[in-house]
């Protein structure tokens, strides 16, 4: 069985997401990639924004995440992108150097940031699946092979993974 883990760009998610209206259910997009892509551990990279927060942290830790914070001084959280994909470049790579204790790599993301990484790991053998959060993203990820990529927003997965009011 593999043992694959995933890193998401909290960011990209959640705004891209929103574009479309509609918000991730963190417990069952957890259960959808353990299941589809037999992920065991996931990376949330997220801008520390204050303790307020707090309540969102622990449901996304309930959830099974692993959060990753990136600091900024509280004057300007608001104002400028949390810039997390260096971190989650290097995470990938530390682990791929010093550990390599997984099989594949999901990661979650639009950026076009990415695009190295992603070409780096398709040729290393070390890439699952890129999920993109809605339908724009990148036209340089447009030149992978579909099998490399798939978009969250569509319907049969979105029903999966959507959040619901109850």
């Amino acid at each position: 069985m593999e043992n694959n883990i995933a890193f998401i760009d909290w960011q990209n998610l959640h705004l891209w997401t929103s574009t479309e209206k509609w918000k991730i259910d963190f417990k069952r997009f957890r259960v959808y990639l353990k299941e589809k892509y037999l992920i065991n551990e996931v990376y949330l990279f997220l801008g520390f924004l204050d303790e307020n927060e707090q309540r969102l942290y622990t449901k996304l830790q309930k959830s099974w995440f692993i959060l990753i914070f990136r600091e900024h001084n509280s004057n300007i959280k608001w104002k400028k992108k949390w810039n997390v994909d260096v971190d989650i470049v290097f995470e990938i790579m530390r682990r791929i150097k010093d550990e390599k204790d997984f099989d594949k790599i999901v990661l979650v993301s639009w950026d076009w940031d990415y695009i190295k990484l992603v070409n780096y790991l398709i040729e290393n053998d070390n890439l699952k699946k890129i999920l993109f959060p809605n339908k724009f993203f990148s036209s340089l990820y447009r030149k992978l092979q579909p099998k490399y990529w798939i978009n969250l927003s569509l319907i049969d997965i979105r029903k999966k993974i959507e959040y619901k009011k109850r």
